[in-house]
Parts: C-alpha cells; sequence; structure tokens
C-alpha cells in the first residue's frame, strides 16, 4: 500500500504512553456479564469470596485478572515494541487522513457534510464515551464521542491468529470503523439502537447489527475505491490482504475457531462470506447507494 508521500491527519489522541494503567472504572455489562460464570461458583466458599476480593483489587490497580486464564489483556501483555510501534501509528495516521480526504470530498454528493471523527490510541485500555476500552474489545467506534479506539496489538492478533497480515488489512479494519461514523451521521445507528430496545428477541436484534456491520465493510470498500482512484494507494496483492481479513473476522470462522460449531442465530458481524461480499460491491462500484443492507 503506497502511503509514504500522504499526510497524517491532525484528528488523533496518542493515549499510548498514559493507558493502560492508573486504576479503571466500573466494568461494563457485557464484562459483568462475561465474568460471571467464573464467579458464580466462587461465591460459595470463603475461599472463593477471598479471590474475588484479589481479583476486584486487581482490576481496579489496573490489571486485568482475565489475562491469567487467556481472557482479555493485562498488564502482563508482550512488550512494546515502540520503533515498530510508532511507525504503525504514522501509518494509521496516515489512513485516517485519506479517510477525510475522501468522505469530505464524497459525501456532499450525497447532501451530507462530513464531520471529521478523531482516532484514540492507546495500550492495554482507556476511557471512552461509551465505558472503559480494552484491547481484547478490538478496535470499536463509539458514537457517545465519536471517536475511534484502536489498540494496535489487535494488528499482531489479526496477522497471528488469522492469518490476515498486511497495511491493506489494517486500512481495511480503520476504514469500518469509519463507516460506522457515517452510519452515525446518517442516524442509522441512532435509528437501529431503537429498533433493538423495543424487541425482545436476541435473535432479531442480532440480525440487525449484522446489517449494521455489513454496510460498515460496504462503506470501507467505497473509500478504498475512491482512495486509490484519488491517491493511487493500492499495489498488487492489496485488495486480497483485505478480503482475507474480512473473511478471517466473519462470525462463523470465529464460532468455529472457538467451538467448533457456527451458530447463525448468535452472528453479530456476518458471515466471511457476506462480509467479503459487501466490501467488494463498496469497493467495485464506488456508491453509498449500493451499500443498502437493510433492504
Amino acid at each position: 500500500m503506497r502511503m509514504d508521500n500522504e499526510r497524517e491527519s491532525r484528528n488523533v489522541e496518542d493515549r499510548r504512553s498514559s493507558s493502560g494503567s492508573g486504576g479503571r472504572g466500573m466494568p461494563s455489562m457485557g464484562t459483568m456479564m462475561m465474568l460471571w460464570p467464573i464467579v458464580k461458583p466462587l461465591l460459595r466458599t470463603k475461599f472463593g469470596w477471598a479471590i474475588i476480593g484479589l481479583g476486584v483489587a486487581a482490576y481496579f490497580a489496573g490489571f486485568n485478572p482475565l489475562s491469567l486464564v487467556g481472557m482479555g489483556g493485562g498488564s502482563t501483555a508482550t512488550p512494546v515494541n515502540k520503533a515498530k510501534d510508532d511507525k504503525q501509528a504514522v501509518f494509521m495516521k496516515k489512513v485516517l487522513a485519506s479517510t477525510e480526504d475522501v468522505w469530505r470530498e464524497i459525501l456532499p454528493k450525497y447532501g451530507m457534510q462530513y464531520k471529521d471523527p478523531v482516532m484514540v490510541l492507546y495500550r492495554q485500555g482507556t476511557r471512552s464515551g461509551c465505558g472503559y476500552a480494552q484491547s481484547a474489545m478490538g478496535p470499536f467506534y463509539c458514537p457517545a464521542d465519536q471517536k475511534v479506539y484502536l489498540d494496535q496489538s489487535f494488528f499482531d492478533e489479526l496477522a497471528r491468529r488469522h492469518n490476515a497480515p498486511g497495511d491493506f488489512a489494517q486500512a481495511y479494519v480503520l476504514a469500518h470503523e469509519i463507516g460506522h461514523h457515517i452510519q452515525n451521521m446518517q442516524g442509522t445507528l441512532e435509528k437501529v439502537q431503537q429498533a433493538k430496545q423495543q424487541w425482545r428477541s436476541e435473535k432479531k436484534a442480532n440480525a440487525l447489527q449484522v446489517r449494521v456491520e455489513l454496510q460498515a465493510d460496504c462503506y470501507a470498500g467505497v473509500w478504498a475505491h475512491h482512495a486509490h482512484k484519488k491517491f493511487n494507494i493500492l499495489e498488487q496483492g492489496d485488495v486480497e490482504e483485505a478480503l482475507r481479513a474480512a473473511s478471517s473476522i466473519g462470525d462463523d470462522t470465529l464460532q468455529r475457531e472457538a467451538t467448533g460449531r457456527v451458530r447463525p442465530d448468535a452472528f453479530t458481524h456476518g458471515s466471511s462470506k457476506q462480509r467479503v461480499e459487501w466490501f467488494r460491491r463498496g469497493l467495485s462500484s464506488g456508491d453509498l447507494r449500493q451499500c443498502n443492507t437493510f433492504q
């Protein structure tokens, strides 16, 4: 991916040197639900209560007890190669700048003015408008503060565990999160959230969330289409890197790796095939109107 001569975005909060320490706020409801199967049997004994007490103290001291059982990041994370991390940060700032340039030019054609989001770079954990962010959560967009949260260690995981290395694979991940920012500007995220609150069916809520994620994949493809047209950024093999990344983090692939079986009702991001297809659609058309996953 050719980015050497491109500018770096200034819409960045670099918290890498200050995050991951200094204590934490209350864990989210999702984290509590994840912890409950572990905590429940401990409540039956005094020894279990002692373990819980130590875990709570460790959590608020900045250490994630789940790292001891292979769940989530903690203070025992792999040491950071600062030179490599800084180089990658520069690359991500350039990718962010390219999304700004593309969407500022493209969105007015659809009757919208683009408002730049902020990218937050952090390590291990940091605070966000949507609660405490941890590296184990992966990159995400928070509509409450209109920021993308990114721990670059995710890319090591993407390459090592999911066999999806490459700079354009990393660019695709950021472009997907920027896609959520556009959905937020369009009002899509708010409408989807309202619909979820009205339904009691987890299956319906999951199916609606899949449509949100696939549209963000398509928007990432639209960005890639216009970024290459504008900046000539794509090199041989780049598109394959993005497609491999999209496929490797499809719900069916992740479920099969984790449990050996696939549960479509539990999909929240779409199958590998769906994610590839919608990214391809945006990439080939360069047209937001081709990204209506809600039809």
